[in-house]
């Protein structure tokens, strides 16, 4: 499962939760990146390091990449060429924010039955190349970067040169060096089980949430492992921020817990 799976499949997760009516009626643009699924609120649950790379998954998603989503022909064809130019824009689908989009019914029923993550050979093939547009975007950006360090090389060695300790802590060499220019986007992330300091222990019979799947009892969890949301928080209706359980006021909005 890639970036734009694990995407869509959190949309659809959160909205079945939140925005129920969502599910059967189109919405637009502008509702699914300001408040249904905001970056500033989910980028934990969608592993996106970047708002740049956000961006990118939604333009991909906005073009009908997979069918994942119903889209007009005009948002579809104009979104495509953008990711196929050679430095796409990642905010373009800001222009169609007025426009009206859907669910893909077949996508909801595969996320809802459990199968999504069952890898599909053409979907696999197009994993592979999803984050394309990403990395030649940060390739690009990267370039004038790796040129200005390599032109300071000679008058950084020449300065350093009577300096044995200076000469020790430089970046070493070799297979296993690192480099100082990320060439890609980072993937680096934090593991799910990391990502969680708080735990509850689930009642007999007790459900998540968020896709009502049966909790294991007598055991101390923070994720369902049947969808992977974190059971220790939610998030206040009125402004969207994430609270711990138990909390009985939003830390931003002052809104009483029990009334969003």
């Amino acid at each position: 499962m890639d970036a734009l799976d694990r995407t869509f499949r959190h949309l659809v997760l959160t909205i079945q939760a939140r925005y129920p009516a969502y599910l059967a009626q189109p919405f637009e643009v502008a509702e699914l990146y300001q408040n249904i699924l905001p970056y500033r609120h989910h980028r934990r649950e969608l592993g996106l390091d970047t708002n740049q790379n956000y961006e990118l998954v939604l333009l991909q998603l906005l073009s009908g990449a997979r069918d994942y989503l119903v889209v007009s022909d005009q948002m579809r064809e104009r979104l495509a060429r953008e990711l196929a130019s050679p430095s796409p824009d990642p905010g373009v689908f800001r222009e169609f924010s007025t426009s009206q989009i859907a669910l893909s019914p077949a996508g909801v029923r595969r996320v809802q039955s459990g199968s999504f993550g069952d890898a599909e050979p053409a979907l696999a093939a197009a994993g592979r190349v999803s984050t394309e547009p990403a990395q030649r975007v940060a390739a690009q950006r990267a370039q004038p970067v790796a040129t200005a360090a390599a032109s300071a090389a000679p008058s950084a060695a020449s300065a350093t040169a009577p300096m044995p300790a200076a000469a020790s802590r430089r970046a070493p060499s070799g297979p296993n060096a690192t480099s100082s220019v990320t060439t890609g986007p980072r993937n680096v992330g934090t593991p799910a089980a990391a990502r969680g300091s708080n735990t509850i222990v689930p009642q007999a019979g007790e459900q998540c949430r968020y896709c009502n799947g049966v909790l294991p009892t007598g055991r101390r969890i923070t994720f369902c492992p049947h969808c992977g949301q974190n059971l220790t928080v939610v998030n206040c209706h009125a402004c969207g921020t994430e609270l711990e359980l138990g909390w009985k006021f939003c830390t931003t909005c002052g809104r009483p817990v029990s009334a969003t």
